[in-house]
């Protein structure tokens, strides 16, 4: 399996883990194969959970600065 490229977006990681639990709940193949998806699919996990506390956290500042300008223009 080639190495986690740091610039995979979410819509890539996610399709890659579907595809990496798909082959997981097929069986047929080895152990070591087997633990070598499991890791994989760890990585690519992690990349999906990255992009989508990157996208709470813009989210929770629009929302913020959504209501400290409501907030302003009632004073």
């Amino acid at each position: 399996m080639e190495p986690l490229d740091s610039t995979l977006g979410y819509e890539q990681a996610r399709d890659e883990l579907i595809e990496v639990v798909r082959s997981l709940e097929a069986g047929g193949t080895t152990l070591e194969e087997s633990l070598a998806l499991w890791e994989r699919g760890e990585a690519l996990a992690k990349v999906c959970r990255r992009w989508l506390d990157g996208a709470r956290a813009r989210l929770d500042a629009a929302l913020a600065e959504s209501s400290d300008e409501a907030g302003t223009e009632r004073a």
